[in-house]
């Protein structure tokens, strides 16, 4: 069970990480974006990559802590 555990977690940290830098910000580009201080909304693909990371990050921390109670 630990090990399948460690797998889930694994691809879960790369398509986060690859969800967080697909998030780039203002005209800029960049891995990093952009030193744009101005508020807007997120609308669209942009709210939608937003949640979805957000989604990412809690199955992570889930699966940590699963992990950690198990192993």
């Amino acid at each position: 069970m630990q090990t399948y555990l460690s797998i889930a977690e694994i691809i879960v940290a790369v398509v986060l990480i690859i969800a967080v830098l697909t998030q780039i910000k203002g005209s800029g580009g960049g891995v990093f974006g952009s030193g744009q201080s101005t508020f807007r909304t997120r609308r669209g693909v942009e709210r939608l990559m937003f949640q979805f990371t957000l989604v990412l990050g809690g199955i992570f921390v889930l699966l940590a802590i699963a992990g950690l109670l198990i192993g």
